[in-house]
């Protein structure tokens, strides 16, 4: 397993977070975007100030930007940061899409599957023509030309944030890489079994993607406060994410076992009941869906999130500077110490010894 952080740059103090975790051998840097500052802006201006670590949209909306232009932003980022960068896509939800972009929220899993066609063709160098349920190039009946991209081939890992099931196998079948919310490592197949059934449509398996896992980290004592304040911070995502009838996070929460509840934190939310809203959330989804607790308990989930077959952990910390940087290498040596068990679990008597 490797160590990711997530991160929002507005400050020199975030600049210089992503630094530090550059020298701690952090893999990469996710930075997310919702209805604030963009994610590929900061992405750029990480590739002047990073040599080594990977950089990552996480996510970037499909449909905010047309994939020819995502195509373009990607190519061009890849170029200037010598390589490093790994294109996180999500298709977010319909209040984001059609009340901010002004983007009418259809059909998610074709525009995943359409939005990851036009970018490997453009990153490939094909003249552009496509003919989707979406996306037509060049539009039917005008003046466009089918055009080829200016720039060079270059590769461009491609990343999906995905819950349901349909979107899980277009990940499974289509992408580098799955970024995996909501995720509780108990109840693993509820996502990897979908993953499984697209990867196998390309002759592929499910070991042969990057399995990344969002998680927020806090190294404390204090377990119960630390697991009820996370847990109630999910009152938001079940009562006001997606739309009144569609919650992507909340189907994935009832794969998962926790349908009943759910329904009564939406309910209370929509209701207007907030705090009691909060206070219905589960703490299991609090403890179970984060990395909170002392030194030895978040090493026993490590251990899970290991033998789920997560291959990377996207760290997301909070406090200062130097608290962030603090658990992120606290983070590194215990997901190093769980790798170091896998491997004298599977070595030979004398690789063990060696």
């Amino acid at each position: 397993m490797r160590v990711a952080i997530s991160a929002v740059i507005s400050t020199p103090d975030d600049v210089a977070l992503v630094v530090e975790a550059e020298r701690l051998g952090i893999a990469s840097v996710w930075v997310p975007e919702a209805w604030g500052q963009d994610a590929l802006t900061q992405l750029g201006y990480l590739a002047a100030r990073t040599t080594t670590i990977g950089l990552a949209s996480g996510i970037a909306q499909i449909g905010a930007r047309t994939p020819a232009m995502l195509a373009m932003s990607a190519m061009s980022l890849q170029v200037l940061s010598g390589g490093r960068f790994l294109l996180g896509l999500g298709t977010s939800g319909p209040q984001v899409m059609e009340g901010w972009h002004g983007v009418p929220f259809r059909s998610p899993m074709k525009a995943t599957r359409e939005t990851i066609d036009i970018v490997r063709a453009v990153a490939r160098g094909d003249r552009l023509r496509y003919a989707g349920e979406i996306y037509q190039l060049p539009l039917p009946g005008g003046p466009g030309r089918a055009l080829r991209s200016m720039m060079a081939p270059v590769e461009v890992p491609i990343y999906i944030a995905a819950l349901g099931p349909r979107n899980l196998e277009i990940t499974g079948e289509l992408a580098e890489g799955w970024i995996g919310n909501a995720f509780v490592p108990e109840h693993a197949d509820a996502f990897l079994g979908h993953l499984a059934a697209g990867a196998a449509r390309t002759n592929r398996t499910v070991a042969e993607l990057d399995l990344v896992i969002p998680v927020a980290v806090e190294f404390t004592d204090d377990v119960d406060e630390a697991v009820r304040r996370h847990a109630r911070g999910y009152a938001f995502t079940i009562g006001a994410m997606g739309s009144k009838d569609k919650n992507f996070y909340n189907a994935a929460f009832e794969r998962q076992g926790f349908g009943d509840d759910v329904r009564v934190v939406r309910n209370l939310w929509l209701a207007g009941r907030r705090g009691e809203a909060a206070d219905h959330v589960p703490l299991e989804l609090g403890l179970k869906t984060n990395l909170l607790g002392t030194p030895p308990m978040i090493k026993d989930r490590l251990r899970l999130y290991r033998d789920a077959g997560i291959t990377t952990i996207e760290a997301k910390l909070t406090g200062d500077r130097q608290r962030r940087v603090d658990t992120a290498a606290q983070l590194v040596e215990l997901v190093d110490e769980v790798t170091h068990e896998a491997h004298l679990d599977t070595a030979t008597p004398r690789e063990a010894a060696r």
